[in-house]
């Protein structure tokens, strides 16, 4: 097998991880678009979905430029991953297709704020861009499905059981006040990496 073009594997993981992932999220959003009715609210899960379609062609091309393989585990695993939340959400009701994506796209902010800082640990600072906008598009996502579970009368349990909410976060990035990209990595400082098997 050729060797990778990049000697990280935390950080090939990871975006191997991320180019599979995508795929779950915008399956679970065509779920979710689909069991709504608000004409309004179900256009912007669509333009969600569409963004975590982008994402993927994103990390896809950075993936391409260092040879990294697809993982065929993490495509099989997150295509079901996905497919399953987008059908469950006909059944669970409002709150929780909202308050579980809200809370995935909060840790996935830093998903792609801690590869930012895994590229420079190799001295590699050409996909800052990409990846900071990617984040951000992330916290916008975020901020929407908190807005969209405010006054929910099981927010507040949810919150203390999960650390996540409409008042809560799992990144420490202001979308009113953020920083320039060259400073990006100054996010996340506290992040646990995800793990995957």
């Amino acid at each position: 097998m050729k060797k990778p073009a990049i000697q990280h594997p935390t950080l090939i993981n990871s975006l191997r991880l991320a180019y599979s992932a995508e795929k779950a999220a915008a399956y679970a959003y065509l779920g979710h678009a689909a069991s709504l009715r608000d004409p309004v609210v179900k256009t912007r899960i669509h333009e969600i979905e569409l963004d975590e379609w982008e994402h993927r062609r994103e990390v896809r091309a950075i993936m391409d430029q260092y040879e990294l393989p697809v993982s065929t585990w993490f495509e099989f695993k997150y295509a079901v991953i996905g497919r399953i939340i987008g059908l469950s959400c006909h059944v669970i009701g409002r709150f929780m297709p909202y308050f579980l994506a809200g809370k995935l796209e909060s840790g996935n902010v830093c998903e792609y704020i801690v590869m930012l800082r895994y590229f420079h640990e190799l001295g590699i600072t050409e996909h800052d861009e990409v990846l900071y906008a990617m984040g951000l598009k992330e916290k916008e996502h975020e901020v929407f499905f908190q807005e969209m579970i405010e006054g929910e009368r099981w927010l507040p349990l949810f919150e203390k059981v999960f650390a996540w909410g409409a008042g809560t976060t799992l990144n420490d990035v202001d979308l009113d006040e953020s920083l320039p990209v060259d400073r990006a990595g100054d996010y996340c400082q506290q992040y646990k990496e995800r793990k995957a098997s």
